[in-house]
């Protein structure tokens, strides 16, 4: 499988032993962008039955720390994981089902937005959350309520 190989050279180019468990998560959040760690860990089980709870959490611990993941944690969420790194991207959530997509940065470099006052940080990155609802929730809540008649 050609993903698997490529996720052999991520791993060993961010200096990471190339192991079952991180090839298994790798391939879950690739497979489930913006997963909770629970949805991470049933994929992971598809592939791997008897991985722990632990050793799911530690992989995701150490390929975030890698940079091979990004954990995000939308206001009112979980935790949930993507494997989109590298760029300056958002995100736009749904207040009603909790969906999640990325949103590019319309002004391009990170941190792509700069703070009127800095306090003295080296800011180097911002995160931008924009909230709505996604289209099926839209589409539900603009539907015309319905009866039954007994």
């Amino acid at each position: 499988m050609a993903a698997d190989r490529d996720f052999h050279h991520l791993l060993r180019d961010s200096a990471l032993r190339v192991t079952k468990p991180r090839l298994a998560v790798l391939t879950a959040v690739h497979s489930h962008p913006h997963a909770d760690t629970d949805a991470i860990i049933r994929a992971t089980r598809e592939e791997l039955p008897d991985v722990s709870h632990q050793a799911v959490y530690d992989v995701l611990r150490a390929l975030t720390d890698a940079g091979l993941l990004r954990r995000i944690q939308p206001a009112g969420s979980v935790a949930r994981y993507e494997a989109r790194v590298g760029d300056n991207h958002h995100h736009v959530v749904c207040r009603s089902c909790g969906a999640i997509e990325d949103v590019d940065c319309a002004t391009g470099a990170a941190p792509c937005l700069h703070p009127s006052d800095h306090h003295g940080f080296a800011v180097d990155e911002a995160e931008v959350v924009y909230w709505g609802l996604c289209p099926d929730c839209s589409a539900a809540s603009s539907e015309p309520a319905t009866t039954s008649r007994g």
